[in-house]
């Protein structure tokens, strides 16, 4: 099992996930942060330190969300990695808890 990075990071990004994970798993994109399945241990210490609660066990995925773990994996494997906290996007207030935000994420 693994930890996945769902809709509500898109456009946020906080990064307080990325200083407490063990195995360094974490993944960033232009805005959007992902977790890779293969490296993650599901030690859960990450979910509970997400301010956007955009973390879930992926066995708690809701239906709308499954396609996250495509998404993580696929591009966990071409972003580079991430060890250290930043500051979140500078709009990332006004964004966080904004529904149905797929279609934003930034590949490149």
């Amino acid at each position: 099992m693994t930890f996945v990075v769902t809709d509500n990071c898109i456009r946020c990004k906080y990064t307080d996930c990325v200083e407490v994970c063990p195995v360094d798993c974490f993944y960033e994109g232009p805005n959007f942060l992902v977790i890779n399945p293969d490296e993650c241990i599901d030690c859960a210490l990450c979910e509970p330190e997400c301010p956007a609660d955009a973390i879930l066990s992926e066995d708690e995925l809701p239906a709308a969300q499954k396609v996250f773990l495509e998404i993580n994996d696929e591009l966990s494997r071409v972003w580079p990695n991430i060890t250290e906290k930043r500051d979140p996007l500078p709009d990332a207030d006004e964004w966080d808890g904004v529904a149905n935000k797929i279609d934003y994420i930034e590949r490149n």
